[in-house]
């Protein structure tokens, strides 16, 4: 059986920036000991597998592996991978991809405008956790209290689990020097995955805030676009009416800091039925190329 794999760009526009994303397309017959193998030979953030030629049960079966294991669901492996199958699977002929992922049917749209396609993903309803004090976090980031704005640090899921960190600078944001241990031991005892702070301002024009990413529970000291991270941001801005509206439309910067500028662009709404979180981001193409079989062997 051929296995294809592809190499993508997630949150950007042009190649070598946003974040990095590999996709096995034919991966049917593979074990979960190969593909977590493979993912930390790729070693990117995530790498994904398409379990099939078709979709099935109403979506396109996907596996997401970081470095160091499974995830249930992730936001640029979501948007990459639609995009490699509505390419290299469909020819383009589609404005729709659904993927079933550990997480559940998630759907995946296109929508253009005269210069770029978006992927947008819709997430799920958030739900609100644990919140923790500014001395407890500040210290595991680098920073003194006083760097932390005064809204809740707080705990949100729309899958993955984020703790959201609000900083009041991009200064502040920037001088962030991460204790491994210190933060790995304050994500698991509020059984978070990741860590998102964030700042007010960007150095980007059309860009509203800044945030960096902190996954080293997953192997990832620094992401360089987290869609998932950023759905609990979304929702936490709408929760807590931090740009003083029950929704919200706008661009968040991230990977600055690390050599890979992205654009994630998040939609929320507070409705009957909770807070509705759409995240999207373009998606260009890197390289292709066929994994050697015997490897998995």
């Amino acid at each position: 059986m051929t296995r294809s794999l592809h190499l993508v760009d997630v949150f950007t526009d042009r190649p070598f920036s946003g974040n990095q994303l590999a996709v096995v397309t034919g991966a049917k017959g593979l074990t979960a000991r190969q593909m977590q193998a493979f993912a930390r030979e790729m070693n990117f953030a995530e790498t994904t597998f398409v379990l099939a030629e078709h979709p099935a049960g109403g979506g396109w079966p996907v596996r997401i592996f970081t470095p160091g294991r499974e995830v249930p669901f992730a936001g640029h492996p979501t948007l990459g991978t639609a995009h490699v199958i509505r390419h290299a699977l469909l020819g383009g002929r589609v404005d729709r991809v659904t993927l079933a992922l550990e997480a559940g049917l998630t759907p995946v749209f296109v929508e253009r405008d005269t210069k770029r396609e978006l992927y947008w993903m819709r997430q799920r309803f958030p739900t609100f956790g644990s919140r923790l004090p500014r001395k407890s976090v500040a210290p595991a980031l680098g920073l003194s209290p006083s760097d932390l704005d005064s809204h809740p640090i707080e705990m949100v899921s729309t899958g993955l689990p984020t703790l959201i960190v609000p900083v009041r600078t991009r200064r502040a944001l920037e001088r962030i020097k991460v204790d491994r241990e210190a933060l790995l031991k304050i994500v698991q005892d509020v059984e978070a995955t990741a860590v998102l702070a964030f700042a007010p301002g960007a150095e980007r024009s059309g860009h509203q805030l800044t945030a960096r990413v902190f996954v080293d529970d997953l192997g990832v000291p620094e992401d360089a676009a987290t869609g998932s991270s950023n759905g609990c941001l979304a929702a936490w801005l709408v929760q807590h009416r931090f740009l003083d509206d029950d929704a919200i439309d706008l661009r968040v910067a991230q990977g600055l800091s690390i050599g890979r500028p992205s654009t994630l662009h998040l939609r929320a709404m507070r409705t009957s039925r909770g807070i509705e979180i759409r995240v999207g981001g373009g998606v260009v193409d890197v390289a292709r190329g066929t994994v050697v079989a015997s490897r998995f062997s």
